[in-house]
């Protein structure tokens, strides 16, 4: 019995199972980075916005100061009219309360362009991360879709290699392959070394050896079951 035709087609069906394996994980890589790419792209739009909500804050700031200083105006048209010291003082009190609430909004707008500031240069930081990242990211998302049109192209090399092996061999043989493929999960076959399965490592009987050597015959393992091979038959 000549095993060299099913060694080279369990190859094969290695080869493609190591390859699907590639070729099914790389999508989930390539999410991953864009994953990435987005979210450092996120991280400039959240310090832009936090620029906008601090700029908006700054302005009604202006405004309220604006308010007050036409107010303060009209207290001061006012003190022409009062006629009583009491009426003027209460005046003049609402004028300084005024002019303490100008510096309070004076402050915080002066907080708020120390924050603005401290947000220009996290935008900035952030621009220059994000734009290394996607150049980064985008190399290896590139080197990934080739390497899926590579491993495709070697993968179905390998389903036309398996076309013109199968003819080679005895169809009872194929059939005995597939199923043991299918219930092993791409491992049919199993060298013998050192007296033992490869596979579940039991030792193998001297006859069994002997026959295994011989080639005369299809033998399975007695305990996993898969065909065994004499190493030397590679």
């Amino acid at each position: 019995m000549d095993f060299k035709s099913l060694i080279k087609l369990q190859n094969a069906d290695e080869l493609i199972i190591k390859i699907s394996e590639i070729i099914k994980n790389n999508p989930s890589k390539i999410n991953t980075i864009d994953n990435e790419i987005e979210s450092s792209i996120e991280t400039v739009a959240t310090a832009k916005q936090d620029l906008a909500d601090n700029q908006k804050k700054r302005r009604n700031l202006e405004a309220n100061l604006q308010d007050i200083d036409i107010q303060i105006e009209k207290y001061k048209h006012q003190l022409n009219n009062i006629k009583t010291n009491i009426e003027y003082r209460s005046l003049l009190k609402e004028i300084d309360n005024a002019q303490n609430k100008i510096k309070e909004i004076e402050e915080q707008i002066l907080e708020e362009m120390l924050i603005s500031d401290e947000i220009g240069s996290e935008i900035k930081e952030a621009e220059k991360i994000a734009e290394a990242t996607k150049r980064k990211l985008t190399i290896e998302k590139d080197s990934l879709i080739q390497e899926n049109k590579k491993r495709e192209e070697e993968r179905q090399n390998l389903y036309k290699e398996k076309e013109n092996i199968s003819p080679l061999i005895p169809s009872n043989l194929i059939n005995l392959y597939n199923d043991l493929f299918e219930k092993n999960i791409g491992i049919a076959l199993s060298p013998v070394t050192d007296d033992f399965c490869s596979i579940c490592q039991i030792r193998i009987r001297p006859q069994v050896l002997n026959e295994l050597i011989t080639e005369e015959k299809i033998i399975l393992c007695e305990n996993c079951g898969r065909i065994l091979y004499w190493k030397n038959t590679s």
